[in-house]
């Protein structure tokens, strides 16, 4: 394998991909970004789809076996926030090779996506969601939300309930309660439309053909 790879960046939401895609530009002479379109499956040949997970709190098995399958792709890495030894072990049932924390660097993630497209396994140690890392970026930053409140506003925006958001994000429903007043004060918002509204308008609706589905 040449020493640069081709890489395909998987998400459902355009400003996720953008964000992971300038995190990436640095390493550009050892990886090509060849693929960055939430509304399309991988349709060119590619060394690792990086799958991630924003807004899909515990990563999909189906989303992973549905990139495993697709014959353009060598291998599948995972990158999250969430680090549970469960979600690691069935993403690599799956198929992937890959699974990543978000509190890397820019450099350590092109590093890791590197020895997977070589062949390597490479998965992150278990433990509770990670913070942030350098260069790390997601949907609504620049307001001064934070990445939890984040992935809170795109659940809201989905259209998910309180209780819905504290299962995929393994939070109290307290804790979540108190992420979206926090999050309402951030945005403006007074009510639950009022927010979904203002998630709508900056880039919160995802585009749910995006992690390789056919086009129906």
């Amino acid at each position: 394998m040449s020493e640069r790879i081709r890489v395909a960046l998987v998400n459902d939401y355009e400003l996720v991909l953008r964000g992971l895609a300038h995190m990436l530009e640095p390493f550009a002479d050892r990886l090509e970004i060849v693929q960055l379109d939430a509304r399309s499956r991988v349709t060119v040949d590619v060394d690792v789809a990086l799958y991630d997970t924003f807004a899909q709190p515990e990563p999909d098995d189906e989303d992973v076996s549905r990139l495993a399958a697709n014959p353009r792709i060598r291998t599948v890495a995972v990158f999250t926030w969430k680090m549970d030894r469960d979600l690691i072990a069935a993403a690599v049932a799956r198929g992937a090779t890959g699974y990543f924390a978000k509190s890397l660097t820019g450099e350590q993630l092109a590093d890791g996506l590197l020895r997977v497209a070589a062949g390597d396994r490479v998965l992150g140690t278990p433990r509770r969601r990670v913070p942030s890392g350098p260069g790390v970026d997601w949907p609504g930053r620049e307001h001064g939300i934070s990445d939890r409140q984040s992935e809170i506003l795109a659940l809201i925006t989905q259209g998910k309930r309180n209780t819905e958001i504290a299962e995929l994000t393994h939070l109290s429903p307290n804790t979540v309660k108190t992420h979206i007043r926090t999050l309402y004060s951030k945005i403006g918002a007074r009510t639950r439309v009022e927010a979904a509204l203002w998630g709508t308008e900056h880039g919160f609706r995802p585009d749910h053909r995006g992690i390789d589905r056919l086009a129906t």
